[in-house]
């Protein structure tokens, strides 16, 4: 489960097996974590994170898509 990005107390990944689903990016930050599809940007799903969190989430996901996308490719050879 590869480490993407770090921004304050979020964990920005993807695990392994993620290989069959639409580009994605998990999150996570003590016991709360969550999914999110990347282009668009939107939640998937999410346990344990405030609507605000949630919401500044989507913020650094929109800020860093092009990472998110070169490092999925690269990672899943796609």
């Amino acid at each position: 489960m590869p480490t993407i990005l770090i921004v304050g107390a979020y964990r920005f990944f993807f695990y392994s097996s993620d290989a069959g689903e639409p580009l994605h990016i998990h999150v996570q930050s003590g016991s709360a974590s969550a999914k999110f599809w990347v282009e668009p940007a939107r939640l998937q799903s999410s346990k344990g994170f405030t609507e605000r969190q949630l919401r500044d989430i989507l913020k650094i996901i929109e800020k860093h898509t092009a990472l998110f996308e070169r490092k999925w490719h690269e990672y899943f050879n796609s």
